[in-house]
């Protein structure tokens, strides 16, 4: 019997077991599944509303922030640009993807770990139906099929893990990158606390400084910043405002971080004159 025939066969004793003990897919089965969805998509459009409607107002019509309804509150306070200890994490599903960027974390290698492993894993889970045509459902007699799958959990599972447990160094990483940058761009001592600052704070994030950070195409070199003369005032009215000093930059303000700590990195900024 080629497996051709075996297919009819098998497919024929499906049909014949459908009619005597069963229902077909469509409608039965494709029926229960729509009039399951709408009650999900139901229930939620009814706890949004609930949520919306128990929040408190506002005396100008506007949803409060601390006045919370039945189901927690609809805005939260406004975020805090100048904020030193806020790290930015994932939910929960996301942190597998969060870990691969840990790992793949170099400018160069990046786009492996966001688009090009999930993408692999994608492919090959859509190939396996048409690779793997056999009809037995054995586990004992699939250990291809077996193994694979327990790897693909662990992994999951253990990269799911790592990104939830990982603690955030790489502020740290870069505070410890301080004094090779006071010693390499002779920086003065009052430049030092901006420095680390400017460590800290994330602007290596965009930026780069003697090699350090610039993960942000179209941002600049740091390095020499000073050596451009713009002057400590300018520097500070710069990070106040980046778009009121160079419109259209896309720059965010970081105004809240204080006048205090603005001179600091405009006393640091002004310092660099480009290493040795």
């Amino acid at each position: 019997m080629s497996s051709l025939d075996e297919r009819r066969r098998l497919f024929q004793k499906y049909k014949e077991d459908v009619k005597s003990r069963g229902k077909p897919f469509f409608p039965g089965a494709m029926f229960h599944d729509t009039v399951m969805s709408l009650v999900v998509v139901a229930i939620i459009i009814v706890l949004a509303v609930i949520w919306y409607e128990t929040t408190g107002d506002t005396p100008n019509g506007d949803k409060a922030v601390d006045k919370p309804g039945l189901l927690g509150k609809v805005y939260d306070h406004k975020a805090d640009p100048g904020t030193f200890s806020f790290v930015p994490r994932p939910d929960w599903y996301f942190y597998f993807l969060f870990y691969l960027l840990r790992i793949f974390k170099w400018p160069d290698s990046v786009i492996l770990g966001t688009v090009g492993i999930p993408t692999i894993c994608l492919i090959l889970l859509l190939v396996v139906p048409f690779v793997d045509r056999r009809t037995e459902r054995r586990l004992t007699r699939r250990p291809v099929a077996v193994v694979a799958s327990i790897l693909v959990v662990v992994s999951m599972a253990v990269l799911t893990w790592k990104g939830a447990t990982a603690t955030e160094s790489l502020a740290s990483e870069n505070i410890n990158k301080v004094p090779s940058w006071v010693q390499r761009n002779r920086l003065p001592q009052d430049a030092v606390a901006g420095a680390t600052l400017f460590a800290r704070i994330g602007c290596l994030n965009c930026h780069s400084y003697l090699g350090t950070g610039g993960g942000f195409a179209g941002a600049p070199d740091l390095s020499a910043e000073g050596a451009k003369n713009k002057g400590v005032q300018f520097q500070i009215d710069h990070l106040k405002c980046p778009s009121c000093v160079n419109p259209g930059s896309p720059m965010p303000p970081f105004s809240e971080l204080g006048q205090a700590n603005l001179r600091k990195l405009a006393l640091f900024l002004e310092a660099s004159k480009g290493g040795k």
